[in-house]
């Protein structure tokens, strides 16, 4: 299976079937952010500080993995200079509206967020990645492509799953009951039996995931060269069984070196 293409085609569904990362911002937040009242959620429900963000007017800013009409749109209202790259071309379909809409200047681009030769060295100050690269079957490359597309002093925000939901049986705990089941690394197409993927996958138009380990979400960041200057918790809303006893994603603010040893 090409994982690239199948998601692809499962966000595109996805935006059909009105999913809440998919439903572009109305126009009141967008006016809100030309009058500097703004933010914006990388994970389900906790903003990104305020103070985790350089000042936004001017400042080249990639929104990665980030269509939806949601982040990129607040953050160009806001003042920056937006590119907003993914994978779905109708999730990039609501930015354009948005953008239509309201007056904005977003420039869009598909693509995969493992490969962002597309940019220039040090072409943006500021990524935003959302909770996205669970849908990517290896992400050191991710991490490894927004370090070399920041500038020095380049700030990286970036949601991510907490690899601890994946560990959990998906069929049980909808039925109320939490049972370890899977190992980490989590792949649905490794750890699922082709009818559990037909059921809990393909037959519900849900992307393909991925449950990679915390070495290689916050130790990579590390590894390809950021220092971590920030860090969070969240979770869903309690109607979500595991977030009744753990947080289940991750927030990180991740800075680029300003002097580089040669």
């Amino acid at each position: 299976m090409n994982v690239l293409e199948y998601n692809r085609a499962a966000w595109d569904a996805n935006v059909a079937n009105r999913n809440q990362w998919t439903v572009p911002v109305d126009a009141k937040t967008i006016q809100r952010a030309r009058n500097g009242d703004w933010s914006i959620v990388l994970t389900p429900l906790r903003p990104v500080p305020s103070d985790w963000f350089p000042d936004l007017q001017g400042l080249p800013t990639l929104c990665l993995a980030s269509g939806g009409g949601q982040q990129g749109p607040v953050l160009a209202a806001a003042g920056a200079a937006v590119t907003v790259f993914d994978n779905s071309p109708r999730q990039l379909g609501q930015d354009h509206m948005v953008a239509e809409r309201e007056g904005l200047d977003l420039k869009l681009i598909r693509g995969d967020m493992r490969d962002l030769s597309k940019f220039d060295d040090g072409q943006f100050q500021l990524i935003v990645h959302p909770v996205s690269n669970c849908f990517a079957p290896e992400i050191l490359p991710v991490w490894r492509e927004c370090f070399r597309i920041l500038q020095p002093g380049g700030i990286l925000l970036s949601g991510f799953t907490n690899p601890v939901r994946y560990i959990f049986d998906d069929e049980r705990a909808e039925n109320g009951r939490l049972e370890v089941r899977y190992s980490i690394p989590y792949s649905d197409l490794d750890d699922l039996t082709d009818e559990q993927r037909q059921a809990l996958v393909i037959a519900r138009n849900s992307p393909l995931e991925f449950g990679h380990t915390l070495e290689d979400q916050i130790g990579g960041q590390i590894k390809a060269g950021f220092s971590i200057t920030g860090f969070l918790e969240d979770s869903y809303d309690r109607g979500d069984l595991l977030s009744k006893f753990i947080s289940t994603f991750i927030l990180t603010r991740a800075q680029k070196p300003l002097n580089l040893m040669r």
